[in-house]
């Protein structure tokens, strides 16, 4: 896409202020998208998709704002952050995305304000989800989504939050801190977000017992080839013989490289970004790090491979992969990446126990 392609389109969301309009215009875009997905570079594709993501949500927030003003709630009562979790979180997000959110806003000054400003933000987080879904993103099953209050807090409920995360690390509490692990600001003050990944890598990297149970979370899918290096295929019902390729592949490296990138402290949320930054710093060999990137674009060329257009027009995505598009040549690449990724675990394993045992 180039840049005066980009800059008009980008025009065109932001002045669309209609949720219907909106909606129109976001399911012609990703129709669009769906035809130039085998003519561009893999990176550039996804690049160009998650900024058309970014700015439809952004949308969808300014009009959610407009529409609180005009039923008399005002303005934003003191400055917040919109945060995207998740593949949108990670700028990995497909032509299907759902919504993986939450809210982050600044301390009222004076406590008397504490409820009025927690309202606002209730009924603001509710109006976006609303809107976001008549546009075409479902909310997440899972309910990590800024609706729910859990992920809708001040910075200091935040900081607390956080705070009784690390104390109780259940497999929940883990779970809840490798999300925030992949947040980031879509609307709003960046400043906020900074405060409070602040304060999450002050805590994580203290605390061994978290980084255990990190460790043990991001483990806990297995990659999909077997001792005798076959790939293990779904072996009953209706997708028999497909391969699962989000819980298979992507996932368990995805889920490897964030470990690695939260115990070297960092920051960037895109997997590619995490191993541009890893190999940058040592902590992946140079020639593990172009290996590990192209892995990664493998597995995002075939999510693409997973994906179904529904009446709706909007995108569903399986995570399998069919039998029938499982070519001898692909299930060759397959094999090879997915040792790859064996290697990657054994590499986070191997670190992680280290850096415990010190």
């Amino acid at each position: 896409m180039g840049d005066s392609v980009r800059a008009k389109l980008f025009t065109r969301i932001g002045t669309t202020d209609d949720v219907i309009a909106l909606r129109g215009l976001r399911d012609q875009i990703h129709e669009q998208m769906a035809v130039l997905q085998a003519e561009q570079p893999i990176e550039q594709f996804y690049t160009d998709l998650n900024e058309v993501h970014d700015a439809l949500i952004r949308q969808a927030i300014s009009l959610s704002e407009a529409k609180l003003a005009r039923m008399g709630h005002g303005s934003p009562p003191v400055p917040y952050a919109y945060l995207l979790f998740g593949s949108g979180g990670r700028q990995e997000q497909t032509l299907s995305s759902d919504q993986d959110s939450g809210l982050i806003y600044e301390n009222p000054v004076e406590e008397a304000e504490r409820e009025e400003v927690e309202e606002y933000f209730r009924i603001l987080s509710a109006t976006v989800v609303a809107t976001l879904q008549d546009i075409g993103y479902p909310p997440c099953e899972g309910n990590v989504i800024s609706s729910n209050p859990l992920w809708c807090q001040s910075l200091s409920g935040w900081q607390a939050k956080l705070d009784g995360w690390f104390q109780e690390p259940n497999w929940e509490c883990v779970r809840y801190l490798l999300i925030v692990a992949d947040c980031r600001c879509v609307y709003g003050q960046e400043t906020l977000l900074h405060a409070l990944k602040s304060h999450y890598y002050s805590d994580t990297l203290v605390n061994q017992t978290i980084v255990q149970h990190m460790l043990n979370n991001t483990m806990r899918h297995k990659v999909l080839i077997g001792v005798f290096g076959q790939l293990l295929k779904e072996q009953y019902g209706e997708e028999a013989g497909s391969l699962d390729l989000k819980y298979g592949a992507y996932i368990p490296m995805v889920n490897a490289i964030r470990l690695m990138s939260i115990k070297a402290e960092v920051r960037e949320t895109s997997t590619l970004s995490r191993i541009a930054m890893l190999s940058e710093r040592g902590v992946i060999a140079g020639l593990d790090g172009v290996e590990y990137k192209g892995v990664f674009n493998l597995f995002m060329r075939l999510r693409l491979m997973t994906m179904t257009r529904a009446e709706d027009g909007v995108y569903t995505n399986s995570g399998k992969l069919p039998q029938a598009k499982l070519s001898k040549e692909l299930i060759d690449e397959l094999k090879a990446a997915l040792r790859v990724v064996k290697k990657l675990q054994r590499q986070v394993q191997k670190q992680t126990k280290g850096r415990l045992l010190k």
